[in-house]
């Protein structure tokens, strides 16, 4: 579960980066090409995604941590 959890947490850095990426390329959005709509869709949904994997990557972490504890292991 603690695997998910870490890749999870990648997932969620990469869209946060690639949200900060959008951003400073396009100069908070105000220098998009002709026909860019897709910069504003990705400004929507990448942070977006980003929280929803960091919020799924603490949940498995949590829940990893849960079964550990009741199972005993570490």
């Amino acid at each position: 579960m603690r695997l998910i959890a870490a890749v999870l947490g990648l997932v969620s850095l990469f869209f946060g980066f690639y949200t900060l990426r959008l951003l400073l390329v396009t100069h908070g959005l105000q220098h998009t090409r002709p026909g860019g709509q897709g910069a504003f869709i990705g400004a929507v949904v990448f942070p977006l995604l980003a929280i929803g994997c960091g919020w799924a990557s603490v949940a498995c972490w949590r829940r990893a941590s849960r079964h550990a504890t009741q199972t005993g292991a570490v």
